[in-house]
């Protein structure tokens, strides 16, 4: 797959239609993925408690980052990604949460958190080249 250019200046073609194409929304459905099939090995008794926000907070980043990049300028896309940033966070905390209380333990969460680092990192990227605009 070619790479696309984040942005182009004067010449308005904000991903509009390519958001799938963007590596950060690839990576944050993978880690959506992975996040789900976690969760269906946590107890029954959490479908709609830790699992549900767990899930929620995890599809959340993806599609804040498909939202924003419909939206009609730089700024709304910069919001929608401080959105999905926070959603990450949450996401985060959550899964902190599942290993402290016995749902996962650390080694199996490794490859989520680096996804998840890499994820927020790339997040970042994209917001501070929308900031200087």
């Amino acid at each position: 797959m070619k790479p696309i250019k984040l942005y182009l200046k004067n010449n308005y073609n904000l991903y509009m239609n390519n958001y799938k194409e963007l590596k950060v929304w690839q990576k944050s459905m993978e880690l959506v993925e992975i996040v789900y099939k976690l969760t269906s090995t946590f107890p029954k008794e959490e479908k709609y408690g830790l699992t549900s926000q767990i899930q929620r907070s995890s599809i959340s980043i993806p599609s804040n980052i498909a939202e924003g990049a419909g939206r009609n300028s730089d700024k709304e896309f910069r919001n929608f990604l401080g959105v999905a940033n926070g959603s990450s966070n949450e996401l985060s905390t959550q899964l902190i949460l599942a290993i402290r209380i016995g749902y996962t333990n650390e080694s199996d969460m490794e490859y989520i958190f680096n996804l998840l680092s890499e994820i927020q990192k790339m997040i970042f990227s994209l917001i501070k080249k929308f900031s200087n605009l």
